[in-house]
């Protein structure tokens, strides 16, 4: 009798298991809602294995809503989708933590750059399409605010601040002539000499090809308010730096003074 309530708990929390895979223009979309992640595991893969020769051979972007999941957990999930032979190309959450597990797992944490390729050559809804650098860029003259989305292949510069919310996805370089705050991915397409330069330099989660850092949380001090500079971020020595964005003047080596040379140039375009 008492295995059979167990087995009726068992059951009964699966049936609650949200899980669902839904078809969008970016491709499969898995979602994971509420209920026990155990529980969802196996109503994730009882689904894959209804039609698994429909699944075969695909790739599906991971959807967890809030839930914060660790970087054991999405490969938990990862090899799960491997027995049916699909891939885990991107985990979407609103979960920071979630966010940067993925990205040290090289995921996609965004659709958004997927979209952006498909309208290169095309309008891109009110933002001007130049050339910064010698290289194609955009550059968004607003604010961006949460919930907003910017992405290009080249490189991004805002002329106003990024709310915290916000995303900011570049191939290249990414410039804010403002307050930096939300998510930004610069060098999305693995280049590790992409910049990230801001006059308040104070992003939720910062990327710089495959690698990832977070704010220490020094912008919500009166004393970073009154002394904030110019920064820029860069991939130094297997990990993001961020120093003070100022006039060359011999105080830097050669590669940092062509990062910032760089960053110059981006901008001596606009003004």
């Amino acid at each position: 009798m008492r295995s059979e309530r167990m087995q009726h708990s068992a059951v009964e929390t699966i049936s609650k298991a949200q899980v669902s895979i839904k078809g969008t223009s970016d491709g499969l979309v898995i979602h994971l809602g509420a209920g026990e992640w155990n529980a969802l595991l196996v109503a994730l893969a009882e689904k894959l294995d209804r039609t698994p020769s429909f699944f075969r051979g695909g790739r599906v972007a991971l959807n967890v809503g809030p839930r914060q999941l660790t970087a054991s957990e999405l490969e938990t999930i990862g090899t799960l989708l491997s027995k049916f032979q699909v891939s885990l190309w991107a985990v979407l959450s609103d979960s920071v933590e979630t966010q940067q597990a993925a990205a040290e797992m090289g995921l996609e944490t965004s659709l958004a750059l997927s979209r952006m390729e498909h309208l290169l050559g095309e309008k891109l809804d009110g933002r001007e399409r130049v050339i910064a650098d010698g290289e194609p860029a955009i550059l968004v003259r607003r604010i961006v605010r949460s919930g907003q989305s910017v992405c290009h292949t080249g490189h991004v510069i805002i002329i106003g601040d990024v709310n915290p919310g916000a995303e900011i996805v570049a191939g290249g370089d990414i410039v804010v002539w403002g307050r930096l705050r939300g998510n930004v991915h610069a060098g999305s397409n693995g280049n590790e000499r992409a910049v990230v330069c801001a006059l308040v330099l104070a992003p939720m989660l910062l990327r710089i090809a495959g690698y990832v850092a977070r704010s220490p949380g020094r912008e919500d001090s009166e004393a970073y308010e009154q002394s904030v500079v110019p920064e820029i971020a860069f991939v130094y020595n297997g990990q993001i730096v961020a120093e003070p964005w100022r006039a060359m003047d011999g105080l830097y080596t050669d590669w940092r003074a062509d990062l910032l040379r760089r960053a110059a140039n981006t901008l001596s375009t606009w003004f």
